[in-house]
């Protein structure tokens, strides 16, 4: 009879790299399993993956055993890498912070195939590219005219809701003025009957 696991927990973990310390021993530790020998069979098992943060799911049982397996790297952080990145774009698609190849992408779509809903490498590939836009990725003679494109919209959008901002600013100044000089008025007319 198969062992029935009582929890599933998710970590990301640099391969290679797993330590009883935060944040590995603060999420298994409550769990009761052998936080060393979890951290030696990662380790073991992610060695050639160095560099490369791995996604495991951990299966833990009534006897406090526990089983793992190991997930592919996050498309992320597969794009930052071929990108040669440390961080998307905090503006989407609306800003381009790097470009990758079609030769990238499909190495990309095949490494990650095994966790993509998705039955070929075509559609793999569009799930990442879409990844990648998100990111403010563009992929050469693929979608990066489209994206500059886009860049240079939103720049311009930005442009005019700056200048916008800013006669509006304008405008709340002028109407504060006029504000504050009224309430003045009504201050001394206050004094006057209080007199």
């Amino acid at each position: 009879m198969a062992k029935e696991a009582v929890k599933k927990i998710k970590l990301q973990i640099p391969a290679g790299k797993a330590t009883p310390a935060p944040p590995v021993g603060t999420v298994l530790g409550p769990a009761g399993i052998n936080i060393q020998e979890f951290c030696t069979k990662f380790n073991d098992a992610t060695k050639d993956k160095m560099g490369d943060i791995v996604p495991v799911e951990i299966s833990i049982y009534e006897d406090r055993s526990f089983d793992f397996v190991l997930k592919t790297p996050p498309a992320g952080f597969l794009i930052k890498k071929a990108a040669k990145i440390q961080k998307g774009s905090s503006k989407g698609a609306n800003e381009v912070v790097a470009t990758i190849t079609i030769d990238d992408l499909r190495q990309i779509a095949e490494t990650k195939l095994p966790d993509l809903n998705a039955y070929d490498v075509e559609s793999a590939m569009k799930i990442i590219e879409g990844t990648a836009r998100n990111m403010g990725v563009a992929v050469k003679g693929l979608n990066d005219a489209e994206l500059a494109a886009q860049q240079a919209e939103a720049e311009k959008e930005a442009k005019e809701a700056a200048k916008r901002e800013a006669e509006l600013e304008a405008m709340e100044a002028e109407a504060q003025e006029e504000h504050e000089v009224e309430v003045i008025g009504e201050e001394e007319t206050e004094e006057k009957t209080e007199e």
